[in-house]
């Protein structure tokens, strides 16, 4: 009996990692076919986690529309989709120079989107300008910045698609925010700053345009870490702050990233939170237990020495 119940055990985890496995597959599969055809604008596409929602859209025959800082980078991007992609199966993707923070040319560029195919069926929202320094450190002409990448640009250009949508009375918004949108950390007041501004703006957005058929999605993940990221090897000092941070602060790749964003389209949910238990546990913390989470928050930044400004 005991040697049949060790050899059960096994088959039955394979059994299971197989069925999970074949789901998986048939939900990407299905949520591939869901965007087929569509009409989808990426922003930031040049980015990391842009360049892989560029990839899994485009594979998955969605008429993209990709928009960037840089012609060059975009005209990379383009020739790199277009080399790995099936022609019969896919549309040419098509360029759009877009610069969020420069808001007095978004309205022309919002023009420029909607002549490629005269509508838009999703709007990938994907932005970030972040900066890494004391509050004292950081300039008003930098939080202004960040505020125009980070919100002002985003929402100028939502304004802009949003009447062509509401009269056709269909379309997808789904923001990439980040977790900081939800919970604030130091040193980051003004990228914090922007993101709990642009989360705001999309959950109230939510119920005003349900009513036209219009699904508003935010995606927020802890942090998108670069392809060739590494995890920093533990310090031996210890800091209940910095173990904070290090959990809070790990990332996910951008093709993980990418592919919730293809699975949010498809089921239009409403909300997605991409975070390990610790972030979890500090949002639960923070709400329900604030006193708590600013006590170990501000325990943790009296050990950490000032930090010069670093921009992305």
């Amino acid at each position: 009996m005991g040697y049949t119940a060790v050899l059960v055990l096994p088959i039955l985890v394979v059994i299971a990692a197989g069925v999970y496995y074949l789901y998986t597959e048939i939900t990407r599969l299905m949520s591939k076919s869901a965007v087929r055809n569509k009409v989808v604008v990426i922003t930031d596409a040049v980015s990391g986690m842009g360049k892989e929602c560029s990839r899994v859209f485009h594979t998955g025959g969605a008429r993209v529309i990709l928009c960037g800082k840089s012609w060059e980078k975009l005209e990379a991007l383009y020739d790199t989709l277009s080399s790995a992609a099936d022609p019969s199966v896919t549309f040419t993707p098509k360029l759009v120079v877009l610069d969020f923070s420069d808001i007095d040319a978004i309205p022309d560029v919002t023009n420029e989107i909607l002549e490629c195919y005269g509508c838009v069926d999703v709007l990938i929202s994907n932005a970030s300008m972040k900066v890494k320094a004391p509050v004292q450190n950081v300039s008003l002409e930098l939080d202004k910045r960040i505020m125009d990448t980070n919100y002002f640009g985003p929402i100028t250009l939502t304004k802009g698609l949003l009447p062509s949508m509401t009269a056709r009375r269909s379309g997808q918004l789904v923001l990439v925010n980040s977790i900081q949108g939800r919970l604030g950390v130091p040193f980051r007041t003004a990228y914090a700053a922007s993101k709990h501004a642009t989360q705001a703006f999309f959950d109230c957005l939510r119920a005003e345009v349900e009513e036209f058929g219009i699904s508003v999605s935010t995606v927020s993940p802890t942090f998108i870490r670069s392809y060739h990221q590494q995890p920093e090897p533990r310090n031996a000092e210890k800091s209940i702050w910095k173990f904070f941070f290090r959990k809070l602060a790990h990332g996910v790749h951008p093709e993980e990233v990418a592919d919730e964003v293809l699975r949010t389209v498809n089921r239009k949910k409403k909300e997605v939170l991409m975070a390990n238990p610790i972030a979890r546990a500090a949002l639960y913390i923070r709400s329900f237990l604030p006193g708590l989470f600013f006590a170990v928050v501000a325990a943790g930044v009296k050990d950490v020495p000032l930090v010069k400004e670093d921009t992305q």
